[in-house]
């Protein structure tokens, strides 16, 4: 049966609904595998941020897991919208040709996937420089030799191993975007050319 349908189908959609589909797929286990590792990353920092204690020495953390958590929030619905793609891979194969998705249609859904991988990845961004700029702020205030010397200061003035663990949190969030987007640039590139 699906063979009679592949036979039906002119080659240039047959072409298409393929890289919908394949490129859909990957494009989601990629967001949804580095959006899961975020997300335990994410919140066993802000679990613990709120159990340590000076907190306030940190000022720019809570900003910055506010923007990795909104750009957290983007990976998901990027990973949304890569399903979306194969449902749409599912419209392009059907019988029917009249209620498949017309060229526009398609590339309206990749702009849409477009807008939605650029702004999580500026978010992501954002909360990038706000962790890093108040990592360098605890590196640059930390008297030098004290780690070395315990000079009866406060370790929570220092970069600890779950600073670190926020930034590569934060740096799979930006590569979970560069996944959809590399997908969703691939795709419009063999759209636009039908």
């Amino acid at each position: 049966m699906t063979g009679e349908l592949e036979y039906s189908l002119p080659p240039a959609i047959r072409r298409i609904a393929t890289a919908f589909r394949w490129c859909g797929w990957v494009s989601f286990w990629v967001q949804v595998v580095l959006g899961v590792i975020s997300s335990l990353a994410l919140l066993f920092a802000i679990g613990s941020l709120g159990a340590r204690s000076g907190g306030d020495s940190n000022p720019g953390a809570a900003p910055g897991l506010f923007f990795s958590g909104l750009g957290l929030i983007a990976v998901y619905l990027g990973a949304y919208w890569a399903f979306r793609y194969t449902r749409l891979a599912r419209r392009l194969r059907g019988r029917d040709a009249s209620r498949r998705p017309k060229p526009k249609d398609a590339l309206q859904a990749l702009r849409f996937g477009l807008y939605i991988s650029l702004g999580g990845m500026l978010l992501s961004l954002l909360g990038a420089e706000a962790i890093v700029g108040s990592l360098l702020a605890k590196a640059l205030s930390q008297p030098q030799g004290a780690a070395l010397f315990g000079a009866g200061t406060n370790v929570t003035q220092f970069v600890q191993p779950l600073d670190i663990f926020v930034v590569q949190a934060n740096t799979n969030i930006v590569l979970a975007h560069f996944g959809g987007l590399v997908g969703t640039l691939w795709l419009y590139n063999r759209v636009s050319k039908v």
